[in-house]
């Protein structure tokens, strides 16, 4: 590997961060007071995603449960690919196309908030699980790259303006720091 080619990547990635921070400011500070208000409200996050995406889903709930830049209380959230044995039974048991939407629909309530991470924007089994928990009257949040969510529908669609999965995935990662930013601002109670 050349320094070239890493020099590239990341000049890459600056130019996609630059184009995200213009075209989704607006909504990402919509999602992020949606995130609070639901927080606050005692509902719940429900993430998922497949893949790089599966891990971006984990991640913010990691941050949700444990701690971001503060410690303060947990919030509830859950991962649905992080479980093996729910995973590989829904999928054994039905099919891929409804891991996502089957958990949505035991888990998800009226006033909760559920993020499906797609990079391609095509993942069916995300489209369906974002679906059912617009069905279920949650707040709805896709995290797309540049083809946004094709085929489905969600209250707030992030697309990244890239085709290139590394820099889509990249400021996904972004975006869901900049949401748990706005909740510890907003919700965090310090500890000692």
């Amino acid at each position: 590997m050349t320094d070239g080619f890493i020099a590239a990547h990341f000049e890459a990635n600056r130019e996609v961060v630059a184009r995200s921070a213009e075209s989704l400011r607006g909504q990402a500070g919509t999602v992020a007071r949606a995130l609070v208000e639901a927080l606050g409200a005692g509902h719940k996050v429900v993430a998922f995603g497949n893949g790089g995406s599966a891990a971006q889903a984990s991640h913010l709930v990691g941050e949700l449960l444990g701690r971001f830049k503060m410690t303060r209380q947990p919030f509830p959230a859950v991962a649905l690919a992080s479980d093996a044995g729910t995973v590989t039974c829904i999928t054994n048991d039905f099919s891929y196309e409804v891991l996502f939407e089957r958990q949505v629909e035991a888990l998800a309530q009226a006033g909760d908030i559920a993020f499906g991470f797609t990079t391609s924007g095509r993942s069916e089994n995300v489209r369906r699980g974002l679906a059912k928990a617009k069905e279920k009257g949650a707040v709805t949040v896709a995290v797309t790259g540049a083809a946004g969510l094709v085929g489905g529908e969600a209250d707030h669609v992030l697309a990244v303006p890239s085709d290139v999965t590394a820099h889509v995935q990249e400021v996904h990662l972004m975006l869901l720091h900049v949401w748990c930013i706005y909740v510890d601002e907003q919700l965090g109670r310090a500890q000692a």
